[in-house]
């Protein structure tokens, strides 16, 4: 059986400093639907790149991304935006949320940008993400008035609003404190044992332990190790 994403012999450099750092060293890299995977390691160490390039944010200098049978490199403009805007969806460490905007606003954003459907189905699909994150009686109120742990909650409903097949989180947990931090990736957990793939970028070493797959990557080189069974 394929796997749902085949990454084979990526690379990718960066220039920094007039020094050149390769971020990705090639990684091969198997992932099958439903799975969980921690990706960790330092700053700068290529874990972000790698989710980028996963997620069809940025291009390998060599290597294909395969997903669902389709390479990334070789899809058309309106297949590769089809993928980013339909069957991902994207967390950020900092929530990425627009403070002008109420809870629901924000959530029905990708909606709204592709396009999709009346504006009620778009409110009513909105709802329904929030109160799956318990946050249904928040959909009036803008991010200044919501906890950090409720803000990545709406993050985490504006990445389901389009029912997507993976998941990709870029430190979760990072601007949040224990409790709030351990909340969201219970939250993370029970999607993924729906049956969306996730995939979390992290440097915290609890976070990982939460994953079954945990992928270190340094100097664009990964290993990997068993996680929660």
């Amino acid at each position: 059986m394929k796997a749902f994403i085949q990454c084979s012999g990526l690379k990718k450099t960066y220039t920094v400093g007039g020094e050149e750092v390769k971020a990705l060293d090639g990684v091969t890299l198997s992932i099958e639907k439903g799975d969980f995977i921690a990706i960790c390691g330092p700053s700068g160490s290529g874990k972000s790149t790698l989710a980028n390039v996963v997620g069809g944010l940025d291009q390998p200098d060599e290597g294909s991304v395969v997903v669902d049978g389709i390479d990334l490199a070789k899809a058309k403009d309106k297949a590769l935006s089809d993928y980013r805007n339909k069957q991902i969806g994207y967390v950020f460490q900092s929530f990425n949320l627009q403070s002008h905007e109420t809870a629901l606003e924000n959530v029905i954003s990708p909606l709204t940008v592709a396009g999709v459907g009346k504006r009620s189905e778009r409110r009513e699909r909105g709802m329904k993400a929030l109160e799956r994150m318990g946050l249904s009686d928040r959909a009036k109120h803008k991010p200044t008035q919501l906890s950090g742990g409720q803000r990545q909650r709406v993050a985490i409903a504006r990445a389901l609003v389009n029912d997507p097949q993976l998941i990709i989180a870029d430190e979760p947990t990072g601007n949040l404190d224990s409790s709030r931090g351990a909340d969201v990736i219970n939250e993370l957990k029970r999607l993924n044992a729906d049956g969306i793939t996730l995939i979390i970028i992290t440097h915290d070493t609890n976070v990982a332990a939460q994953a079954k797959r945990i992928i270190e990557i340094k100097d664009g080189k990964i290993s990997e190790r068993a996680g929660a069974q």
